[in-house]
């Protein structure tokens, strides 16, 4: 499948609609990141494709054709919906802008976000993103990646949430530094291997003496 995408790409041939529902979910993952790029968004407008399986450098890239895709109905209920199956590639700043249009998001779609785009959300705009589904974050957390998001929380911004979420970080803490250990002995190695040889002798000698007094 893949020779047969790169054969009909370099025949000049366009990744169009047609193509693309050709491909299909099935086989879109492999695609390579310079087929992709060939991808004329508004085709996306038309094509049914799913790249929850795919790379990440895959979906970044896919996220931004589809954004250019639905670029004029952002402000439309209907951009959710339309955006929801390339959301495995939004960045942070996508994401945060998602999180004040009452969006809803389902779980099973917030674990799939890029992992350095989830991490760099407040517990406000994770709030907002989920909305309704908000609950249903504290059934996950001892689950990664959220177990790792609460992790560099403030617990008191986490508190907030009013879900029950804990093991976020906890204000005016003390960092405690581990002490380092001394400089080994400056001796030559020699004479340390002398002195513990001769240990045990010397602790038995002193044994003896102590008995015999």
């Amino acid at each position: 499948a893949s020779a047969a995408i790169k054969r009909y790409v370099e025949l000049g041939n366009a990744l169009n609609a047609t193509a693309l529902d050709a491909i299909g979910t099935r086989y879109v993952c492999l695609l390579n990141a310079t087929e992709l790029n060939a991808i004329d968004p508004p085709s996306l407008k038309l094509a049914s494709l799913d790249p929850s399986a795919c790379s990440q450098e895959t979906k970044n890239i896919l996220y931004e054709k589809a954004k250019a895709a639905f670029s004029d109905q952002h402000r439309l209920p209907a951009y959710y919906e339309l955006i929801l199956p390339y959301l495995g590639g939004a960045p942070a700043v996508d994401l945060k802008a998602l999180s004040k249009d009452n969006v809803n998001m389902n779980m099973s779609t917030f674990v799939t976000l890029r992992r350095d785009s989830l991490m760099s959300l407040t517990p406000a705009e994770v709030q907002g993103l989920l909305g309704l589904n908000l609950p249903d974050l504290a059934k996950w957390q001892y689950q990664a990646p959220v177990r790792g998001w609460i992790q560099v929380q403030k617990q008191s911004e986490l508190d907030k949430l009013h879900i029950g979420l804990t093991g976020g970080t906890q204000e005016g803490y003390i960092n405690i530094v581990t002490p380092r250990f001394p400089a080994p002995s400056s001796a030559p190695l020699g004479t340390v291997a002398m002195a513990l040889h001769l240990l045990p002798a010397l602790l038995l000698s002193f044994l003896m003496m102590s008995l015999l007094s």
